[in-house]
């Protein structure tokens, strides 16, 4: 069995920062297969970490010296203080701590660079994002410098190596989430994801190194065994998110992450008190109240996000991050008022990072859309144009989607006209990683039709938008917002009934039969609701602009066989969605939920036709 072979220019002193890029994946083992792909990082399909054949060889190196064991024990411990101070909303002083030991301390290097994370994850902010994925690499460098530097064939593990192996991995780990974050293009799932494979092949040997008999504890190593937990835990959950196609780009062929292998991994390891259940725990809360909502069915466990964000709460109840969550748990289960009180007492917890506030002010604005409170909903989207900087375009037509939904006298007293802020959408139009969001390109499209003369309205943007950010998945719990919203639509219809043909009839008249669809889908009308969804499907040859609602529509129509039972046609209309559909807006997030609900098919086949089941 092979190590890692290390080039000499590796094997600096600790005190030495490498000036050259890290790269993406561990140095070449000997006789490794690697897949190269053009403009990516290589991916290492095969290597591995061996342990010492003798007990006493791991004891005597994991040891040896106090010094360093204790200077590990020490940083842990400072880690841990001042993510403390982190989440009870001191975060400069949080950050300046980590700052005066970034540079040789591999766990506070990494612990500055997640709290930045963090940060760009919680704000999608263009300029988070890039200086978080520069630190990342900067605390890869520092985790570099740790990592075994001895020859290939040496066997023996000092505690502090396997520590910057982990550590390493998460690194890599983290940059890859950044990718995802940097939009929903293919080619950034790719990149991302071969960061995961890498990483993953590192969690892989760590996971046996715990499990094998030559493994012996260090004094750190419930550290150590959470970071294996979360590693390995998020890759089996991202890797399972993951649409097919994505994977077999990937070359992952046969190989699939196991979601729920991935969360039970997480689970334990937010079960203990160490440097990383605090991770595994707001990856679980991102995965049960966000990511299954966004990238699936809106299926997440609320139960289970309630009973993980408890003890926190409990700790830190001015917590901002706890606040935000609690408030994002009310808003998915429909509870509005109890939802715009949680945000609303977020904002107020701490001053000194706007980003949080920001945040709220994006939930508020979903929280009054799903009341039909059209006024405080463009409050909030006017806040956020002018405070936060992630997608001006996104911001500007949301506010002139809500103005649409108003009397021109009650436009007035903003002081602002809806033609005039679809027509700025365009213009405000900005790319990230140099790639433009997918939010803000679909605006832009529904916008082109104000740049003209005598613009024709769109019939009920906000609407539109809402079925985007999966919204109709949180009104559904309630019948009555679900009726309004549902009285909402029938105006809109009415009035599309009422005008002149125009080249977007058809259109319009498709988006306001998908939305009418789901409406009476969650009311339990069900025939109404398929009729709906066919009638898109109907109208497919003469659909001019919104070639979206094709295949939305049948992963709408699927999930609603898949609930009556139909399992087999229900797989046959999200094939189609899947198979048949490509360049329309949103793509790649469709595909993510065509994803899930094939997993929720194959799993109900699997486990009996009536059986609950997650993908």
């Amino acid at each position: 069995m092979s190590f890692w072979r290390r080039n000499k220019k590796n094997d600096t002193k600790k005190n030495t920062i490498e000036k050259e890029e890290v790269p993406d994946s561990p140095a070449s083992p000997i006789k490794s297969p690697i897949i190269e792909s053009d403009g990516l990082d290589p991916v290492i399909t095969d290597f591995r970490l061996q342990l010492p054949d003798n007990k006493d060889d791991l004891k005597d190196s994991g040891s040896s010296t106090s010094s360093e064991k204790s200077d590990l024990s020490v940083a842990l411990e400072d880690c841990m203080a001042v993510l403390d101070l982190f989440l009870r909303n001191d975060f400069e002083e949080a950050l300046s701590r980590l700052r005066s030991r970034n540079k040789d301390s591999m766990y506070h290097a990494l612990t500055y660079a997640t709290i930045l994370e963090m940060q760009a994850m919680m704000t999608f902010d263009p300029e988070d994002i890039l200086a978080a994925g520069n630190t990342m690499k900067d605390a890869q460098a520092v985790c570099q410098r740790y990592r075994k530097k001895s020859s290939f064939n040496s066997k023996s593990f000092t505690e502090e190596e396997l520590h910057a192996e982990v550590c390493y991995a998460e690194c890599l780990l983290q940059r890859a989430a950044l990718t995802f974050l940097q939009d929903e293009n293919m080619i950034s799932f790719i990149k991302g994801g071969i960061k995961v494979r890498n990483s993953y092949q590192i969690y892989k040997e760590l996971h046996t190194v715990l499990k094998s008999s030559g493994y012996v504890h260090g004094d750190n190593h419930g550290h150590f065994e959470g970071g294996v937990k979360l590693g390995v835990g998020a890759f089996n959950l991202m890797l399972s998110l993951l649409p097919t196609r994505t994977l077999r780009l990937l070359e992952f062929v046969g190989f699939s992450g196991n979601k729920e292998f991935g969360l039970e991994q997480l689970q334990e390891g937010s079960a203990e008190r160490t440097f990383r259940s605090f991770l595994c725990n707001m990856l679980l809360l991102c995965y049960h109240t966000f990511m299954s909502f966004i990238l699936g069915t809106g299926e997440g466990d609320v139960e289970d996000a309630e009973k993980l964000l408890q003890p926190y709460l409990k700790r830190y109840p001015k917590g901002s991050i706890f606040l935000f969550f609690a408030g994002r748990i009310e808003e998915i289960k429909g509870n509005l008022d109890a939802a715009i009180k949680r945000f609303e007492e977020c904002c107020e917890a701490q001053q000194e990072w706007k980003q949080f506030h920001h945040m709220c002010y994006w939930e508020l604005m979903w929280c009054f859309t799903y009341q039909r409170h059209w006024k405080m909903a463009y409050f909030y989207a006017d806040l956020l144009s002018k405070e936060n900087a992630w997608s001006k375009a996104t911001y500007a037509y949301m506010k002139a989607a809500y103005l649409s939904m108003l009397s021109w006298e009650e436009c007035q007293t903003f002081g602002e006209s809806e033609v005039a802020l679809f027509r700025q959408v365009p213009g405000l139009k900005q790319k990230i990683a140099g790639k433009s969001l997918p939010t803000e390109k679909f605006a832009i499209r529904k916008a082109r039709r104000y740049n003209v003369e005598n613009p024709i309205p769109l019939p009920a943007p906000p609407l539109e938008m809402m079925y985007i950010w999966n919204g109709y998945t949180v009104i559904g719990k309630h019948r009555d917002l679900t009726e309004g919203m549902l009285k909402t639509l029938d105006e809109a219809q009415q009035k599309l009934e009422q005008h002149p043909r125009t080249e977007f009839s058809i259109d319009d008249q498709c988006v306001v039969s998908l939305l009418k669809g789901l409406c009476l889908k969650h009311l339990g009308h069900q025939e109404e609701a398929e009729h709906y969804f066919t009638l898109v499907l109907c109208n497919e040859t003469q659909i001019k602009f919104d070639h979206y609602l094709v295949p939305n529509a049948l992963l709408e129509h699927g999930l609603l066989c898949l609930e009556q039972g139909r399992r087999e046609e229900a797989i046959k209309l999200l094939e189609m969605a899947k198979q048949n559909y490509k360049n329309y807006s949103m793509e790649s997030r469709t595909h993510f939920r065509i994803q899930a609900a094939l997993h929720k098919a194959r799993a109900t086949e699997q486990n009996g036709e009536n059986s609950p089941s997650s993908p």
